[in-house]
């Protein structure tokens, strides 16, 4: 498969071979480059290392990545994430174009070889609030500890208003994170509409800005 039908794979339908396949073969590329300790690891834990490095990046300090697909391993160090990291994650990923186009698909074709055979599967989102809401993103997951789990993306048109000669454009995107729901797809149009109200209220009060408290 292309690296692009793997990405798809991935985020649109949880495919956790995919998952390894790209980390394997980016891990691989990233251990070659790279000096020190990265170089001696191998393909899957240079990839994974990569991965908690971003994390610690974005500030994500309750989070440990373990594997590419994140499923519990029946040993080792487990994985763990809070929603309030997962969303920094979120909102990093969905700054990128590209990112944002792989999410955002209902329905792909993708293709790969099999016995000598070219063959086609059509992938289908398991994010079932795509195209809702202005939702555009971004993924499901489900794990035995962490149950229904759900990231979602939604974006308004661009507020632009002119002060004098001047054009401001600002984007409007809501980022929601749910782990361990009953029903991640209610609870999700439920936060989503709780969330845009609360925008819309604070940007008819002018937009204060949050003042911390000493």
């Amino acid at each position: 498969m292309s690296y692009r039908d793997l990405i798809y794979s991935a985020m649109m339908e949880s495919d956790g071979t995919a998952a390894y396949a790209l980390a394997y073969t980016v891990g691989a590329s990233l251990r070659a480059r790279a000096a020190g300790s990265l170089g001696e690891l191998g393909a899957i834990e240079a990839f994974v290392t990569q991965m908690n490095a971003l994390a610690r990046q974005l500030g994500m300090e309750r989070t440990l990545f373990v594997n590419p697909d994140g499923l519990e391993p029946e040993k080792g160090p487990q994985p763990y994430s809070t929603a309030a990291d997962v969303v920094k994650l979120v909102a990093y990923a969905m700054n990128d174009a590209g990112f944002r186009f792989y999410v955002s698909q209902k329905e792909r074709k993708v293709a790969f070889t099999r016995g000598g055979q070219n063959l086609g599967y059509l992938l289908r989102n398991t994010n079932e609030l795509l195209g809702t809401n202005g939702i555009d993103g971004v993924k499901t997951g489900t794990t035995a500890r962490a149950g229904q789990c759900i990231a979602l993306s939604s974006q308004r048109d661009p507020e632009i208003r002119k002060e004098g000669e001047t054009t401001y454009v600002t984007p409007r995107r809501v980022d929601i994170v749910i782990l361990g729901a009953a029903d991640r797809f209610s609870v999700g149009q439920q936060l989503l509409g709780r969330a845009w109200s609360l925008y819309d209220q604070w940007a008819a009060a002018g937009r204060p800005a949050q003042t911390s408290k000493h």
